[in-house]
This record gives C-alpha cells, sequence and structure tokens, in this order.
C-alpha cells in the first residue's frame, strides 16, 4: 500500500522468519528465548501444511518516522531508514499486524531540530499510534511531548538519558546506550593495553560529532575511565563539514593519547583515519556504534584496518538474512551499508513488536497500551541480530551487550564475546 507522501504498505514477497507473535505470545515462560518460525522463500509456495501469508488489507496502522537523508548523518541514516521502509513492506506481505498493514509515514528533517518537531507534531495529529525518531539532539528535545502525548518512541539515538522510564516513560533503546558502549570499549583497550605488557595507566582522546549526539556518553566514560586510574580524556570535536582533520589529529598527538574513541558517523571518522595516516599518527582508533560499519572501510579503504568498534546490531544471523535477503530480492540499493539497513530494520521489529502483542491482547491500538505492552517484552528474538530484547516497567534499555569488532583485511569480524558496562 502506498498512499500519499511517502506511505508504504503492501508489495509482494515472503521470505523467512514471520519474527514477530512468537516472539511476544503470552503464553510462553516469561525468561524464555522467542523464536521464529520459517516460511517459504519469495515466489515459492508454502510448504506442505502450512498456509501461505496473507498479505495485510483492512484499517492501517500508523506510525510516524523522521530520518535524516539530507544533513550531518544522512551517510548512516538513509541506510537506516531503508532498513525502515523495507521491514514494514515485508511484515505487510506477510499479513502485517492481527492481518492490518502498517503505514509508515515518514519524512527528511535534516538534522534540524526544529524541523524534526515540526513533523513530530505533524504526524501526531496524524494518529500515529507509534514513533521512530533518528537524532540524539531531537529525540531529547522531543520528551516533554512524547511524554505528554503518551506514544512509545524509539530512535537512532542510544543516549543513556532516554532509558529511564521514571524521567522518559515512553522512550526505549533498541541497543545498549552510547555511555554502555564507551564504558565497554574503554573496559576493552585496557584489557588490550594490558595485554601488550604495559604495567602502567593508557592515555585516552575523544574524538567527536560536534552536538549533543557527540558529547552524550562523555560524561559516564571519563567518570568509568577515573575510577580506573586513568586520566580524564582529551575532549576534541570534529568541526561540522571539515575536510581536513588534521588540526585536530594533532591535538591529540601532542595528548600522548594511546586509544581514541570516535563518538561520530563514518564520513568524518574515515577523514580521521586518513589524515592521521598523513600525519604519522599512532593510535588505537575505536569507533562506537554509527562509524563501526561498512562504510567506513569503504571510505577509508586500507586506513581502516586495525579499527575497532562497538556494534550493537550485527549483520549476520538469520533476522540479517532476511533482511539482506529482501533487499536484494527488490532491488533496494543501500551501497553496501548491511549494519546500517539491518539496523533500521530490526530497530522497527521491535517496536512493532509492542504493537503486535497489543492487538494480540486484544486492547485497543492506543500509545498507553503499547507502552505496557513493551515493558513485558521479554527475550524478544531479534534473529540473531542483537542480544534478545527485555524491557520492562522499571528499564526502558532493552539490550545491555554488544560484542566488540576489529577490521581486518576490509572486514569487520568480532574479537572479543559479549561484553557489558556493569
Amino acid at each position: 500500500m502506498l498512499t500519499g507522501r511517502r506511505w508504504f504498505g503492501t508489495i509482494g514477497a515472503m521470505l523467512a522468519l514471520t519474527l514477530l507473535l512468537a516472539a511476544c505470545g503470552a503464553a510462553a515462560p516469561a525468561a524464555a528465548p522467542t523464536t521464529a518460525p520459517a516460511a517459504a522463500p519469495a515466489g515459492e509456495a508454502a510448504p506442505a501444511g502450512e498456509t501461505a501469508p496473507v498479505a495485510a488489507s483492512g484499517e492501517p496502522i500508523k506510525i510516524g518516522a523522521i530520518f535524516d537523508l539530507t544533513g550531518a548523518t544522512a551517510d548512516v541514516s538513509t541506510p537506516y531508514s531503508q532498513g525502515q521502509i523495507a521491514f514494514v513492506e515485508w511484515k505487510n506481505a506477510n499479513g502485517g499486524v492481527a492481518g492490518r498493514p502498517i503505514e509508515l509515514i515518514h519524512e527528511d528533517y535534516g538534522y534540524d531540530v526544529a524541523k524534526a518537531e515540526e513533523l513530530y507534531t505533524q504526524f501526531v495529529g496524524e494518529n500515529v499510534v507509534a514513533f521512530s525518531g533518528w537524532g540524539t539532539g531531537d529525540t531529547e528535545a522531543l520528551r516533554p511531548k512524547i511524554t505528554q502525548d503518551k506514544l512509545p518512541f524509539i530512535s537512532g539515538s542510544y543516549s543513556a538519558a532516554l532509558a529511564n522510564p521514571a524521567e522518559t516513560p515512553y522512550n526505549f533503546l533498541t541497543a545498549p546506550s552510547y555511555s554502555d558502549q564507551l564504558i565497554v570499549a574503554m573496559k576493552w583497550a585496557m584489557e588490550d593495553w594490558k595485554a601488550k605488557g604495559n604495567t602502567d595507566a593508557p592515555t585516552f582522546a575523544y574524538l567527536i560529532n560536534d552536538s549533543p549526539f557527540g558529547r552524550s556518553p562523555l560524561d559516564d566514560g571519563t567518570a568509568f575511565a577515573a575510577a580506573n586510574g586513568v586520566a580524564t580524556p582529551l575532549e576534541v570535536p570534529s568541526p561540522k563539514g571539515a575536510t581536513d582533520l588534521t588540526p585536530q589529529l594533532t591535538q591529540i598527538k601532542d595528548s600522548g593519547a594511546h586509544y581514541v574513541f570516535i563518538q561520530n558517523v563514518s564520513s568524518p571518522a574515515s577523514l580521521a583515519m586518513k589524515n592521521a595516516k598523513s600525519l604519522g599518527l599512532d593510535v588505537q582508533f575505536v569507533c562506537l556504534n554509527w562509524c563501526a560499519n561498512e562504510q567506513l572501510v569503504k571510505l577509508a579503504g586500507p586506513d581502516a584496518n586495525g579499527v575497532v568498534g562497538t556494534i550493537p546490531f550485527s549483520p549476520a544471523g538469520s533476522g540479517a538474512e532476511v533482511a539482506l535477503a529482501y533487499a536484494k530480492e527488490k532491488g533496494i540499493d543501500f551501497g553496501g551499508a548491511d549494519s546500517s539497513f539491518v539496523q533500521g530494520w530490526t530497530a522497527l521489529s521491535i517496536l512493532v513488536a509492542g504493537i503486535e502483542k497489543t492487538a494480540a491482547d486484544g486492547k485497543d491500538l492506543t500509545g498507553e497500551n503499547i507502552k505496557v505492552s513493551m515493558e513485558t517484552l521479554t527475550n524478544f528474538d531479534t534473529g540473531g541480530v542483537t542480544q534478545p530484547i527485555t524491557f520492562t516497567s522499571t528499564d526502558h534499555a532493552g539490550s545491555k551487550a554488544l560484542r566488540v569488532f576489529q577490521v581486518t583485511d576490509g572486514k569487520w569480524a568480532p574479537i572479543t564475546d559479549f561484553m557489558t558496562a556493569k
């Protein structure tokens, strides 16, 4: 179903994993991981004894969304948005939510907080039952409205300030917070430093996006560093639109930093790695979520080899296979950004799981009812993309663990088991 501006609905395809009802069934034991039943690949008949899914029809369920397609984070937001749109198409082709199609009402907001607030108000007026946001600055600015409107809200931001339902009762995090990611990265760095035979403390630095997104985890990371005998890291913002980060990297070089934690998106992070090579700067770069991806490797080329990253959404496993196979079948070109595409697909699947559970329980699809359903999701299986997701009424950080990866011969590969900040 395609109506109006950019409303996406049913187009034919059926792949594997009818992901959600099994994950949300109230009859399952509370702590048992959920699994998803297999469906027939696209274009094939369902196996004997099984019924092929019927495309969704009837009154649509509206979800609002904003994406950055033209602003400072468009390099990662664009494939993320494609993942969310594709998930809706796939979900509707596989029966939607209780037979009803999802309509994803979305627009580009150019990473402009004022535009985000305008679109949010517009979409609320169009009776959306939930919302998928994007940036840290706009998500944090919208918190009072989200609470007032009682609208369940996920986001591409993993600011720790959004995880406490006592303060932000309708915000949900679908990945470890930026703070947790930074602390995990620091834990790895300290272990790596000792493994190299050093007995003193390493020196850290931050290379960040000059925004609330960039600064979101710094206080928590600095507190963790201090508690472990590490001096306060140097904070170096990357100017917006910079084409040369040599001055910033020179500051880092002069500080004597051994590990540089990058809280930014792929384009400036790749520029930093190229400039560091030219400068002869020998440091270990560690990317958090939004630069630990395929775009970084593509843009930085050989200079990306050796970079370490915290990756909450793995582009592997059965859940990722469904998303990527659907994209291939439909000819969706997301520039090889598998991680970001799968991240968008998976994040929206978690939000829809809450909506689907509400419908399965026979409740009206109101924000309040969907919030309660979200808070009862336990060990929701994302097909191996993340650790199973659990929300409660006192904790809206659905995932606490991730693995650390490293680029070797142009590919990200895990170098740790799942790690947590605590």
